[in-house]
């Protein structure tokens, strides 16, 4: 079996999308997504002119080879874009692997170990009111845990509040940021979630990065009598020694790495076991291949799975996390910010989410298709995520 054909679809039923199709000369076809959220034309660019060109007639069953090959053999390694790219052709790969096979794509990779995924959803509010609603909607849906993001006294947006209308095609939308206000106000707002819906519900937050350390430690310890399940992001991940301080001053689990591309972006996070979580996605990580790896090194930590998994994530992405989840042994759990009802028709799909939880399904590879004819009529739209700026003028992690 030879690759004959590599194409870039580029598609925005909602969010923008960027879908790798790679064919066989025995009519089999993968699909991967190398979706990069504000900066998507650089992987078609990526893909289009380095990676493709290297496709044609080779083996699709040599994954490894391939991917080792695409990630040493540029010299520039890794990277967002690069990793996204590779992503895509890993993940395409495991689809055509897995259609030859017969089998979806979770028995290649040892078979399921639970029945089904358990996910969280994504609630909301700019006050209490708004976000007690929007808890209600999501455990309407069936979600069995629940992020909390509100809104902060005195600051007009908050990311992660409401809709994300990020830019208007040109520019970001620039917010502003006080993050002596929000240290103030959140430990108040989880101490009302608690009284609202009681102390069984699951609840999670995310800060966005925004934290220094020690700010973050002093979060994290203000919010260890609300028991949430995890406190995500709290501080920019790059600088990883920043870490320690936090760990040292609560006991609030830590979840991070949504940012990241590659398992060197861990080492002192795993090693020294500062994190609880690990939260890369399929799709910025390289692909299956190596995520599954950095899971089976975060095992022997004792830490676990939190595929990222927002809007942006198209649902090959998602499909190909979903199919990770239910495989491996320490899985943790699996955001799911679902998407538009015109995205599941521009990418039909064998996955299922029923009472929280998600199933794969049983059809052969990732049991996703490509519906091209009706991406090709909802044309990329230029996007941004939002700047945020201090009171000052001064520009600050989003």
């Amino acid at each position: 079996m030879k690759i004959v054909d590599a194409r870039v679809v580029l598609t925005s039923p909602g969010r923008n999308f960027v879908t790798l199709k790679v064919e066989t000369d025995e009519g089999v076809t993968g699909l991967g997504d190398a979706t990069l959220n504000g900066r998507e034309l650089a992987v078609v660019g990526y893909l289009r002119d380095h990676v493709v060109p290297l496709l044609l007639g080779t083996d699709p069953h040599r994954i490894e080879d391939t991917w080792q090959s695409l990630y040493r053999g540029a010299y520039w390694r890794r990277g967002p874009v690069t990793m996204a790219a590779i992503a895509a052709v890993d993940v395409a790969l495991w689809d055509i692997k897995a259609k030859v096979a017969g089998l979806p794509l979770y028995q290649l990779l040892g078979g399921a170990s639970r029945e089904r995924v358990r996910t969280y959803g994504h609630a909301s509010g700019r006050d209490l009111p708004e976000l007690f609603d929007s808890i209600r909607a999501r455990l309407a849906e069936g979600y069995p845990a629940i992020r909390v993001q509100t809104g902060v006294p005195g600051l007009k947006r908050v990311y992660g509040v409401g809709h994300d209308a990020a830019s208007d095609g040109a520019r970001p939308v620039v917010e502003d940021w006080d993050t002596g206000a929000y240290l103030r106000s959140l430990p108040g707002v989880f101490d009302a979630v608690r009284q609202e819906f009681g102390p069984e519900l699951v609840l999670l937050h995310d800060a966005h990065h925004r934290l220094t350390p020690i700010q973050a430690a002093r979060l994290g310890k203000d919010l260890e009598p609300y028991d949430l399940f995890w406190l995500e992001d709290c501080t920019p991940a790059e600088n990883q020694d920043g870490l320690r301080l936090v760990r040292r001053h609560t006991t609030t689990p830590l979840a991070i790495g949504e940012v990241f591309n590659t398992v060197f972006d861990y080492q002192t996070l795993v090693g020294e076991q500062l994190i609880d979580y690990v939260r890369s996605a399929v799709t910025h990580f390289g692909g299956v291949s190596p995520l599954r790896k950095l899971f089976d090194f975060a095992a022997q930590h004792q830490i676990k799975s939190a595929i990222h998994g927002p809007e942006d994530i198209s649902p090959v992405g998602m499909a190909a996390a979903i199919h990770l989840d239910l495989a491996i042994h320490n899985f943790g759990i699996q955001e799911y910010a679902g998407h538009t009802a015109l995205t599941h028709e521009v990418f039909p799909h064998a996955y299922t989410f029923t009472d929280g939880y998600l199933h794969p399904g049983e059809a052969p590879g990732l049991g996703v298709e490509l519906d091209e004819e009706l991406a090709c009529a909802h044309p990329y739209e230029p996007a941004y995520l939002p700047v945020n700026r201090l009171q000052d003028g001064t520009i600050h992690d989003w």
